[in-house]
């Protein structure tokens, strides 16, 4: 995002155009308003990557304008990070920059932080890292009290720890989230909070059991499993079944399954297609779930169309989408059999085209 995008006194103004826009796109498949939650217009995003760039002995984040690698823009303060993230850059740059073992080819630098402020630092090389280089970041890492991870080619080296852990209040209960180095995490925390709410608020009173797709670290799973006898989860990536497994563990939730299984592979096992060794890890047949309700976060791709299929024989679909044309394309087929019932957009990413939408499908 160019650092000119960034306009918070205009903010109301260009998120009424997105919503406009947006409403345009799934005009065909609803007539209703939206509910729209914005973002705070400054202070939101709880991720932050920023290249490293060497001049001499001077040493700066910078960004690039879209297809101009050669073209640097120093970042001296970059208002849409979160409080603790703006705080702790130029502290850490003057840090790295004073150190010759820290700042040696050092090309990328990446935040992750909480709520609460908890922060965990990356530092990417173009360079092997050795004892000196983990010497060096130890004391970083003790002056700053930060979880810090250093990589080069083929190279981790964690000192300390490499995760923060979240906890997200919500609907009267707080929930702790485990969230790993380069693993996907929701970047906005005000209008996650509120998305993962209105996705409880939508299924109140459906019962029955739940099957989600894509749940990632259990951001929605954990709260919704409130709402359901049973809910099997199912994602693909490692380090976010290991992620949604603590946080199951975490906030003593006992009615939750994790399965590994790509989207597609779920709807061969839901259509008998396949049988995989994976689901006798399940405390039931998968036969023997009632399944009533299905939740899905697809990527920006949205659903394959054997999916859209096996989805739609739920009575009740929420669809949280990054991307309103795959939405839109995705509708096409979901429309010919339910009927939207209720219809959000939450600003996770102001001063960008990109907007979060969520809808509610009920069959007719």
């Amino acid at each position: 995002m160019p650092l000119s995008h960034i306009d918070p006194a205009n903010y109301d103004a260009l998120l009424a155009a997105k919503v406009a826009r947006t409403c345009e796109q799934l005009a065909p498949f609803t007539a209703s308003a939206p509910t729209v939650i914005p973002s705070p217009p400054e202070a939101f995003r709880m991720r932050a990557e920023f290249r490293v760039w060497h001049n001499g002995d001077a040493l700066d984040y910078v960004m690039f304008p879209p297809g101009e690698p050669q073209n640097p823009v120093v970042i001296t303060r970059f208002p849409i990070a979160c409080a603790a993230i703006q705080a702790l850059m130029p502290d850490l740059l003057a840090a790295l920059r004073a150190h010759t073992e820290l700042r040696r080819k050092l090309f990328q630098v990446e935040f992750l932080s909480t709520t609460s402020g908890e922060t965990l630092v990356t530092l990417a090389y173009h360079r092997r890292l050795d004892a000196s280089w983990e010497t060096a970041a130890e004391a970083l890492a003790g002056q700053f009290k930060l979880a810090l991870v250093g990589r080069s080619r083929k190279q981790k080296v964690v000192v300390g720890r490499d995760y923060v852990t979240e906890t997200l209040h919500v609907a009267g209960r707080d929930y702790h989230y485990r969230q790993y180095d380069q693993a996907f995490t929701q970047p906005n925390a005000a209008v996650n909070r509120q998305m993962i709410e209105w996705a409880c608020a939508s299924v109140t009173g459906e019962g029955g059991d739940l099957l989600e797709l894509y749940c990632g670290n259990g951001n929605f799973t954990l709260p919704l499993s409130r709402h359901f006898n049973q809910v099997l989860a199912t994602e693909l990536a490692k380090t976010s079944i290991r992620a949604a497994q603590w946080g199951i563990a975490a906030n003593h939730i006992e009615n939750v399954a994790m399965i590994r299984l790509a989207a597609e592979e779920v709807t061969q096992a839901m259509n008998g297609e396949r049988e995989f060794r994976r689901l006798a890890d399940l405390p039931q047949p998968l036969s023997a779930y009632k399944l009533n309700t299905v939740f899905v976060d697809p990527p920006r791709a949205g659903l394959d169309p054997a999916t859209v299929a096996m989805v739609q024989r739920f009575p009740t679909i929420v669809y949280v989408s990054c991307n309103p044309a795959s939405l839109a394309e995705n509708l096409a087929t979901l429309s010919l059999s339910h009927d939207i019932s209720r219809f959000a957009l939450f600003d996770q990413f102001p001063y960008t085209a990109h907007m979060e939408c969520g809808v509610v499908l009920r069959r007719r």
